[in-house]
């Protein structure tokens, strides 16, 4: 049995969508970014993708895709950016974020734009259930 407990600094900055495929997809509580996390419930020992095993790497890529496609098909965006980088929070998990040339960081990355602004209630709710209907349809209900 896998002892998973999500870190407290994703936790803490993030909204929960659901557990598709054994990794938790949240949304990132930023506003100026449509940005998605998801965090493999592996062992805490697991810091990259390619420690996973076969199986487990390729339900998690499944997740990868689907959450891709929702972020291609919801938001108004030029490129997607997909990366798995754990230097301050060492827990595996991958950031999905959609980016356009008006986004206020734009070329820089997002982690390292100053300017922090929360979802409205509303709009979280209507992504969070835009999110989970896709990803319902398209990988199974969430448990």
């Amino acid at each position: 049995m896998i002892h998973f407990q999500l870190h407290e600094r994703l936790a803490a900055g993030s909204l929960e969508i659901g557990c598709y495929h054994s990794c938790q997809v949240l949304l990132k509580n930023e506003s100026h970014f449509p940005w998605i996390l998801i965090v493999p419930e592996v062992e805490s020992h697991i810091e990259d993708l390619h420690h996973l095993d076969e199986s487990t790497y390729q339900s998690v890529m499944q997740v990868i895709r689907a959450v891709s496609l929702f972020m291609e098909r919801y938001f108004a965006m030029e490129k997607l950016n997909v990366a798995c980088i754990g230097n301050i929070v060492r827990q595996l998990h991958i950031h999905v974020v959609a980016r356009s040339s008006s986004d206020q960081a734009w070329p820089g990355v997002v982690w390292a734009f100053d300017l922090k602004q929360k979802y409205d209630q509303l709009e979280a709710e209507t992504i969070i259930q835009s999110c989970r209907d896709f990803l319902d349809k398209n990988l199974g209900t969430a448990p």
